[in-house]
Parts: C-alpha cells; structure tokens; sequence
C-alpha cells in the first residue's frame, strides 16, 4: 500500500473535518460490487485464521489498493505506512450476545497521532445484522481497553449500517462494539489497522480547511450530547486535533477560540 495517489482520490477538507469530529469517517459504497461479490464468496468459504486473511486472499489486497481506498488511507496515515494487524470478523447467523464497548489500544501516550483501522463490508450490514457500534467524538477521550466496559447505550452512539463495498475508516481510540446478528446470515467484516509512516499533518487535500464553513462546522459539530457538562472540553480537544491534522498551527476552531486566548 505503499506510494502516493492522485490529490483527486485524496480526503477533502470537510471529510476530514468529520473525522476530526467524530473520530470516524464512512465511505460508503467505495469498492465497486465486482470487487464485493469476490470478497464475500472468499470470505463465506474461507476457513483459515481470521488473522490470516490479509495475506491468504486473493482479493482484499486489491481492494485496498483502489486509488479511492489507498487515497483515503494515504490521508490518515501517508504514503508509507506500517501494517499493525488486520482480522477477518465473523459474528455467526442469530447470534445474539454482543460486544461490551472497548477500545482497540491500551494506554497510547501520542498527544494526537493515531493509528487508522479500516473496518470493509463486502455485503449489506442492515441494522439487524449487528454492524459496528460505536460513540462519535470518543477518540479524545483516550482509555485503556476495556476500562469502558460497564457503560451501555450512551446518547449519540450509532450502528454502522452499510451497504456492500463500504469502508468506515476508525480513530483507534474511538469507543465500539460489535453487535448482536437477528438475522440467519453470517455477518463478515474485514479489518486492517496501519500506524503512520510519518507525521499526520496535511495529508489528505486541504483546500478549503480553513474557510468559515469548515471552522464553524468543527466547532459546532465537536459538542457531542453525551459529554455532557464536560462537552466543551471535547470540543476543544477536537479543536486541537484538527490543529494537528491540517498542519497548521494558527487554526482555531474551538469554543470562543479559546486557544488563540490561551496562547496555544
């Protein structure tokens, strides 16, 4: 996955943004449903370790070289980045205890670097197939594993339903959960985490990052419900991290533009 793509297959700003904001950001019926239907009959016969996958199939390497999904990629984490671990996820047909909520590191010391896991449905997840849960705006709020495991139906969260050839690219500190299956198919979901080959600053294409519409959608999107009287201290954390990811040091789009005043 290595090498640069085209500016045009790169993030725009405003797609950023909604990662910056929410810690995650879908794509949705990015991979073409040639490629799905491959992926889906290998996964339904593939009978190896779940953590073998990336290096067994003959499709998914594919998949994450289209310049739409290697430019989404490329915006997170560069043009060399580091394979960490992927898995191939199977929730089996009508199974129906799910996951307690968690985060997939434990204690990360990075101020604002990350690692992405990208999170690919080769077939439909409606919401009674129990796609990923997870809480928007929970990757600033870093914890260890499954510190996080007693909280249960928090205001804001939402089920990634998808349809075939759907990436929903995740912050690795971002609060989730696999789901219940109601239904008599088996769920499959592939995921692939990569840390970053250099500094997360101004990768993806960042016209436009600082234009009002940007600014005041990362400042009024960053108040997620669930912080509660803590809201605008996530908010300016989203500030800071949006700070980070644009490469620009100037940029404010926090509550009363309380890093400019804070001299940060």
């Amino acid at each position: 996955m290595s090498g640069s793509v085209e500016k045009q297959h790169l993030l725009t700003a405003k797609q950023m943004a909604d990662f910056a904001v929410n810690g995650y950001l879908v794509l949705n019926e990015v991979v073409p449903q040639e490629y799905n239907i491959r992926a889906e009959k290998e996964m339904r016969e593939f009978s190896g370790n779940g953590g073998s996958y990336w290096n067994e199939s003959g499709v998914i390497q594919e998949i994450f070289n289209l310049p739409q999904v290697k430019g989404a990629m490329q915006s997170f984490v560069g043009t060399s980045p580091v394979y960490d671990h992927s898995f191939l996820h199977v929730v089996r047909a009508q199974h129906h205890k799910g996951q307690f909520y968690h985060a997939d590191s434990i204690i990360d010391t990075r101020p604002f670097g990350y690692d992405i896991q990208a999170f690919y449905f080769s077939h439909d997840a409606p919401d009674e197939m129990g796609p990923t849960l997870v809480l928007p705006g929970s990757h600033m709020r870093k914890v260890s594993n499954g510190s996080i495991a007693r909280y249960k139906n928090i205001l804001g969260q939402r089920r990634l339903v998808s349809k075939a050839g759907t990436i929903a690219f995740l912050h690795h500190a971002i609060w989730h959960c696999a789901q219940p299956n109601f239904t008599d198919l088996t769920r499959y979901v592939f995921k692939l985490r990569m840390r970053p080959g250099q500094e997360q600053r101004a990768l993806f294409n960042t016209e436009g990052y600082n234009s009002p519409e940007i600014q005041n959608y990362v400042y009024k999107a960053g108040h997620h419900a669930w912080a509660g009287d803590e809201g605008r201290v996530n908010q300016v954390q989203i500030a800071k991290f949006w700070r980070y990811l644009t490469g620009d040091n100037r940029v404010d789009a926090s509550f009363e533009g309380s890093l400019t005043r804070m001299g940060l």
